[in-house]
């Protein structure tokens, strides 16, 4: 054996050491790619139903907010009919109560006044 075997050996066995530590990171690199691929997939089984009741929860609530709108409708009809029904009540009996209110205060007024001195329309502060 010359010095050219011993050197060309020690090259050989220095090259199947990288390639074997070279196949051991690949190696280690597909067992990581292996588990990120199953994470992915665990992942997406799980999103999956939480979406589907996602969109379920937003139908639902869509549906809701419909009750609720035509809630608002009505009571904002029924809040326009009230306040034209208080306008046609001030207007039909506000007036003639107001009227009669008046007449029976001068009547009153007349008729406990009847045995008094006039004071000419003004009344006198006591004190």
């Amino acid at each position: 054996m010359s010095l050219g075997d011993i050197a060309g050996m020690i090259a050989a066995l220095a090259f199947a050491f990288l390639v074997f530590k070279l196949g051991s990171v690949i190696g280690k690199a597909g067992k990581i790619l292996d588990e990120t691929r199953v994470g992915l997939r665990t992942t997406t089984e799980n999103v999956q139903p939480t979406l589907i009741k996602l969109t379920d929860t937003v139908s639902l609530t869509n549906e809701q907010l419909a009750r609720v709108d035509g809630i608002t409708t009505n009571v904002s009809a029924i809040t326009t009919n009230a306040s034209a029904l208080t306008a046609l009540f001030a207007a039909t009996l506000g007036s003639p109560v107001v009227k009669v209110a008046a007449f029976t205060y001068g009547v009153r007024s007349a008729l406990s006044g009847a045995g008094t001195k006039s004071t000419g329309g003004r009344r006198r502060r006591r004190g």
